[in-house]
């Protein structure tokens, strides 16, 4: 007997069996139950989520021997032609080849005669937005009106295709993709049954390539069992694919938080030897960071039996939250820049570069530089090895200092400027500096402005200045709101002045003129 693959072999053949379509097979058993049965269904969906199953499905229970229910019997002849594809009233057409108008023509000549085995004649139409403009409109008026013993199945994955005079006269069924928790569980199921071993880490891997397709997720399964000799180990699996290992990725973390570039190096050279994808090494690095930041924000959200969690969690603890944001956006981007590399290895190592050159950075207590995590309250931390000279003469912690005048010799601009202009000095010490902003401007928060600002402080007070900015209202006495009032008393004494001058006064007076305000400006 020759071997059927897992794919055609476990394809569903009642509403029970179907996986992940759970919506859609309610609202069709109730029809069907309620003998609610419309003439025209469409369903929409990616490849491998169940959609010519279902419709195969519902042909059986609207054609079952038993009658039209929710729950064919299976073992009729209707049912069991239908299954291998022998039911003579039920017509499978493949749009895709079949996409000229004369084709649909002739296909819709015949639907006015009887079934000649069954309760009705179904149409089955995969991929239908292939049709040309023409044959939609040869079907329209069947598709709307079509004799009673015709039913009109029709499944696309570009559902955006269909005309919407096509779309309005069909009930509208979107099948969602698999998620990899749902692919991983069922594969575990056909396993048990076919009796092949399997590990579950290495189910998540084919369950997560199989991009949301149960089809595809079937398929794998089988290279898999081939590939691993009729056993499935995580380590074969990544082989087969070409994966990255996770190892290699928290080797990465590891690196980064210890500060070692030549060990996040190595790492590449590694991978470039077992000739692994770069590409997909990037997304499974944007994934592992998106994984890091559900661990430091949400950690409940972590499954408890996942083998990852624990190492998850270690990492997380020791990185900051908003650095992790960053490392995922550099991942990201550096994935989208691969094919502008000179090749694909050195996109990948300038990316591991830029997470190591964006690291956070802050002085231990010995005095010297280590890489790692930012201490809490966003504190932004200058190297204490050779400080830059004064550029004015460093004034006494917290002896009646203004921030006003502070920030007047600072040379700023941009941005940093901007975030110094919405602050207020809350403490000066010597090697401490708190200010506060208030909510209201969170937006001009950003890092590369507290870079520059906390640069700009160090060098105006000669010495090492870790640098603390709160989120909360004060007193509003900041250089902003000054520099706004003195805008305000300047424009005001601008227009008084106009208004009191002589030749405008008799303008006024004489043509009824209006004085514009906003026409005016300060000197």
């Amino acid at each position: 007997m020759s071997y059927q693959v897992l794919a055609r072999k476990w394809r569903p053949r009642t509403f029970a069996s179907l996986v992940g379509q759970e919506h859609v097979v309610r609202a069709l058993t109730h029809a069907l139950t309620e003998k609610r049965l419309h003439h025209a269904y469409l369903f929409t969906g990616t490849r491998g989520v169940g959609k010519t199953t279902l419709a195969r499905i519902l042909a059986k229970a609207l054609n079952c021997e038993s009658g039209v229910t929710a729950t064919p019997c299976g073992v009729c002849s209707a049912c069991r032609e239908i299954d291998s594809g022998r039911f003579v009233d039920l017509l499978e057409v493949d749009a895709a080849t079949n996409t000229k108008v004369d084709e649909m023509r002739q296909l819709l000549e015949n639907a006015v005669y009887a079934p000649t085995r069954g309760r009705f004649k179904v149409y089955v139409i995969d991929e239908v937005h292939m049709l040309s403009n023409s044959a939609f409109n040869a079907m329209l008026k069947t598709l709307e009106e079509p004799p009673e013993h015709v039913k009109f199945i029709l499944a696309t994955t570009d559902p955006q295709k269909i005309p919407v005079t096509v779309l309005s006269r069909c009930l509208q069924f979107n099948l969602k993709q698999m998620t990899p928790p749902l692919i991983a569980g069922h594969l575990k199921h056909i396993l048990e049954v076919e009796a092949i071993s399997a590990e579950a880490t290495a189910l998540q891997l084919l369950a997560r390539s199989a991009a949301g397709s149960m089809r595809d997720a079937l398929s794998l399964l089988d290279q898999a069992i081939a590939h691993g000799s009729g056993k499935i180990e995580e380590a074969q699996v990544r082989e087969m694919l070409g994966a990255v290992d996770l190892d290699h990725l928290f080797s990465i973390a590891d690196a980064l938080l210890a500060g070692d570039a030549a060990a996040m190096l190595q790492v590449a050279d590694d991978m470039a030897t077992r000739s692994l994808s770069f590409d997909a090494a990037l997304q499974e690095m944007a994934s592992l960071f998106t994984r890091l930041q559900i661990a430091q924000l949400a950690p409940q959200a972590i499954a408890d039996d996942l083998p990852e969690r624990p190492r998850l969690l270690e990492i997380a603890a020791r990185l900051d939250p908003e650095f992790v944001q960053l490392a995922y956006q550099i991942a990201v981007h550096g994935r989208q820049e691969l094919p502008l590399a000179p090749d694909e290895q050195a996109g990948f190592i300038m990316t591991l570069l830029r997470l190591y050159a964006f690291r956070p950075a802050f002085d231990d207590e010995s005095g010297g530089r280590r890489r790692g995590p930012e201490p809490a309250g966003r504190l932004l931390v200058v190297p204490s090895t050779q400080a830059p000279a004064p550029t004015v003469a460093p004034a006494e912690a917290g002896a009646g200092a203004d921030w006003h005048d502070i920030l007047a010799a600072l040379k700023l601009g941009g941005m940093a400027r901007e975030l110094a202009q919405h602050c207020e000095l809350r403490e000066l010490g010597k090697a401490r500096m708190v200010l506060s902003l208030s909510p209201t401007h969170r937006h001009v928060l950003i890092k590369p402005a507290q870079d520059k600002l906390q640069q700009s402080l160090a060098e105006h007070f000669g010495r090492p200045l870790q640098l603390a900015i709160e989120l909360k209202e004060g007193s509003g006495d900041t250089p902003a709101a000054a520099a706004q009032r003195d805008h305000r008393e300047r424009m005001d004494r601008a227009i008084a002045s106009v208004e009191q001058d002589g030749f405008v006064r008799q303008v006024i007076e004489t043509f009824d003129a209006t004085l514009i305000e906003s026409s005016i400006k300060p000197i």
